[in-house]
């Protein structure tokens, strides 16, 4: 009895017959893509050069049409990556309550942008409408956030001096009114034994529809060696009832403090005084709170050696 074999095929024959197929395959989708096909395409927008004091409506166009008449290699490149259009609206028109682009007078900067030729494609439009209202001015108080930390023996006799020290904004007037002061960005300044003198962006941060006329500031300060030095001072009681004996320890504090070099010959203990008002002395205690209520307005950094009193009263 004979037996059927199953017909082989050879493994040359299928890689063969696979190499055709595929190359085949490619060959048509290469002859498909370089056809010229026209295709109508939407080009995102995006607006810049918005005039500083105009905000322009959410119902602005975010897209124009592009009638494209190209190869389906240059169709697909816009159809994967989508290039966007940047329209400058400081060239628009500007009427009543528009912004108007009008698009046939910019087809060079139009083609640079998109790659394309108008000689095959055209955009549908003639001009993008843009709304706007105007906005509101206003200036704002800049606050520094900066951190300064001296280097040991200097300090500075004023807090640091920002140039200009407010800005003009316009925005929403929604949104301006409730404004009265915007933060530089912060900085931390360490060891710092000369003076300051520097530039320092301001925070826009969650200022979104806000347009800044500036966008930094300069700082400045005048950082001064410093000493330190101390003055004994005799403790004032003040408000003690007349029929009260007050006996209170100690008699006087040490008040220490810092200054610039220059002014410590200056320093005179006649300069401080030091008070106890008994009547913040809370019902039980027998102590009072010294207080510095007098000093010179050049010195820092102030501090009492003692700032609890005690006391008893004498019957």
């Amino acid at each position: 009895m004979s037996v059927l074999k199953k017909p082989r095929f050879k493994r040359a024959s299928v890689k063969t017959f696979s190499f055709f197929l595929i190359f085949s395959a490619i060959v048509w989708v290469l002859v498909q893509f370089s056809k010229t096909y026209t295709q109508l395409i939407e080009i995102p927008v995006n607006y810049i050069n918005t005039p500083l004091d105009k905000s322009i409506s959410d119902e602005r166009p975010k897209h124009v049409d592009l009638q494209l008449q190209d190869n389906g290699f240059n169709i697909y490149y816009y159809k994967i990556f989508n290039p966007q259009l940047n329209v400058d609206l400081s060239k628009a028109k500007e009427t009543d309550e528009d912004l108007v682009y009008t698009l046939q007078n910019h087809l060079a900067e139009i083609e640079e942008q998109l790659k394309i030729d108008f000689e095959n494609s055209r955009i549908i439009q003639e001009e993008i409408i843009v709304p706007f209202q105007f906005k509101k001015e206003k200036m704002l108080k800049v606050i520094p956030n900066i951190a300064v930390n001296y280097a040991v023996g200097f300090s500075a006799d004023n807090p640091v001096k920002l140039t200009p020290d407010s800005v003009k904004v316009s925005g929403p007037e929604k949104i301006i009114d409730s404004l009265v002061s915007v933060p530089t960005r912060s900085i931390s300044l360490n060891k710092v034994n000369t003076n300051l003198n520097g530039t320092i962006a301001i925070d826009t941060s969650g200022f979104g529809q806000l347009s800044f006329y500036e966008n930094s500031v300069r700082y400045a300060q005048e950082v001064e060696k410093y000493t330190e030095g101390s003055v004994e001072i005799a403790i004032e009681v003040v408000n003690v009832p007349d029929n009260f004996n007050l006996a209170y320890f100690p008699k006087t504090v040490i008040i220490y403090y810092q200054v610039n070099l220059k002014q410590f010959e200056n320093v005179s203990s006649a300069d401080f005084r030091v008070v106890c008002n008994y009547e913040n002395v809370n019902q039980g205690d027998d102590y009072m709170i010294a207080q510095i209520v007098e000093k010179p307005g050049f010195i820092n950094n102030i501090r009492l050696n003692e700032r609890r009193i005690q006391f008893v009263i004498k019957r």
